[in-house]
């Protein structure tokens, strides 16, 4: 009875926050690892958005789902290995039951075998015609006044639902679970060599990982023994942060999940759009240059055309003059601030920045650990007011290691105690030796005697040269090095 308390939407005037806008951004802006905000939202009528009553609102209205497979093997699910239809929310929540669909756009996808999952949909694009809409999510009282749903983006799965392991190059994210529960499964960004990045398939501001971590082929992928992974089965009310550049594999465990999350861009975005443009340039030169008669998916179905040579130099010489350009103007009003304070600033932008690739800017080493992928000092705990309003996610340890469920406990009103589902702890597979060298792996089957590749068996692809031209280490480094030469 209390919990269900605890989400009732407040009445005017009875809902009394944790934390004060002031206070909650402050949080969000400093904490450098995963948490959950409880007992903020409840009196945004954006608690109220169901599935049936979004139905009902939309009125009919189409939205595209992707499709996947329940069960799936050692690859991960891709987006571009999905099927995509068109369908209302009221075809959606009757094949979501479990009703024969004998025909309409779900009917050659048996439930039993499929998930569903609405994506990705910009609420203002939803919702272009009932502006009113907007104002039903309020970031405001996270302190960042004028932000709602305009600036959001809304997500509607079935069971098994997933988005691919990845990391997000802009920014920070706030998510809002709504409907159903979610697992996040998070992993730091000291985590990204163990997490083999690829850009293929190529998406502006996402990074994936190679890895299926539900079922790791730790034959093909041995670091990965090395992540640290940490789990939160995210409930209805509750909203996580996901610090910048922290990996997350994110999966709906309930029949109908909805969420909303919104992008909080920051300074350190200014750089990685230079970043974002160097990939895009490689990845559409270089794959471009293939067969296309290969028949590689390698452009991620978000992702309208590969662009050409001369749309993408435009774009990495905007990309530098707006880093040049903010810099300017972050010198001259902050002359003395310290690179982390630059990193945590937001910019005035509410124009969603997914993703954040990249290092500390001006003032840092240009390099730490394995080419400096961006690493934080993480924010002193004792100086965070974790309780029951604000939980942190902790690593799991090697012992109890699950990608099943850890869920985080708070008093009992927001957070469901959990555990449940499959370990792969201690992972006692046998292991097959691989030769690396910064991510990029020859399988011990096409190695010689002596240990070197075998050049008979070894067959190089494009996406093999790209996994380590773009890699994130890599790609910044050079941002580095054009910046630099640049502003000579």
């Amino acid at each position: 009875m209390a919990e269900a308390e605890s989400r009732r939407p407040a009445a005017p005037g009875e809902d009394v926050k944790p934390f004060t806008p002031e206070k909650t951004k402050e949080i969000v802006m400093s904490l450098q690892q995963p948490a959950v905000f409880c007992n903020m939202v409840g009196d945004w009528p954006a608690l109220h958005w169901n599935a049936k009553y979004l139905s009902a609102v939309l009125d009919g209205k189409t939205i595209q789902f992707r499709l996947g497979l329940k069960t799936m093997g050692l690859v991960p699910q891709f987006e571009t290995r999905c099927s995509y239809v068109k369908a209302t929310l009221e075809e959606f929540l009757a094949w979501s039951c479990g009703q024969p669909c004998l025909s309409g756009p779900f009917s050659c996808y048996e439930f039993s075998k499929y998930w569903a999952y609405a994506d990705y949909k910009y609420i203002a694009r939803i919702f272009e015609d009932k502006p009113e809409f907007f104002q039903d999510i309020r970031w405001s009282d996270f302190g960042f006044p004028g932000r709602s749903g305009k600036e959001s983006t809304l997500w509607i799965g079935s069971e098994g639902a997933n988005t691919p392991c990845h990391l997000d190059s802009y920014g920070c994210n706030l998510v809002l679970q709504v409907q159903g529960r979610k697992r996040w499964h998070l992993f730091p960004p000291g985590d990204t060599s163990f997490l083999y990045p690829t850009r293929i398939p190529y998406e502006e501001s996402s990074v994936f990982s190679k890895v299926n971590i539900t079922n790791p082929d730790l034959k093909r992928f041995p670091k990965f023994r090395n992540t640290t992974a940490h789990v939160v089965t995210l409930s209805p009310g509750q909203v996580l942060l996901v610090p910048r550049h922290w990996w997350h594999y994110v999966e709906s465990i309930d029949p109908i999940t909805i969420s909303i999350n919104s992008w909080i861009e920051l300074d350190a975005d200014h750089e990685a759009r230079v970043e974002e443009a160097i990939t895009r340039m490689l990845v559409c030169a270089i794959k471009s240059a293939e067969n296309p008669s290969d028949g590689d998916p390698w452009l991620n179905p978000t992702e309208v055309e590969a662009t050409s040579h001369e749309i993408n130099l435009q774009y990495l010489n905007k990309a530098v003059l707006a880093y040049f350009k903010w810099q300017k103007a972050s010198e001259s009003e902050q002359p003395c601030s310290s690179s982390s304070d630059a990193e945590q600033r937001t910019t005035a932008s509410g124009k969603r920045r997914k993703r954040e690739v990249g290092c500390e800017p001006e003032g840092c080493r240009l390099l730490t650990h394995e080419f400096g992928f961006s690493t934080f000092k993480a924010e002193n705990p004792q100086k965070m007011p974790f309780g029951p309003h604000l939980i942190q996610v902790l690593p799991q340890s090697q012992e109890t290691s699950s990608v099943g469920a850890v869920a985080v406990e708070s008093d009992g009103r927001d957070l469901p105690h959990e555990n449940e589902g499959g370990h792969f702890g201690k992972l006692h597979c046998t292991r097959t030796q691989l030769v690396m060298s910064n991510d990029c792996e020859t399988p011990a089957h096409q190695m010689d005697s002596d240990g070197s590749p075998n050049a008979s068996q070894t067959a190089l692809s494009t996406n093999d040269l790209l996994d380590c031209l773009v890699n994130p280490h890599v790609i910044n480094l050079v941002a580095r090095l054009l910046l630099e030469r640049t502003g000579v």
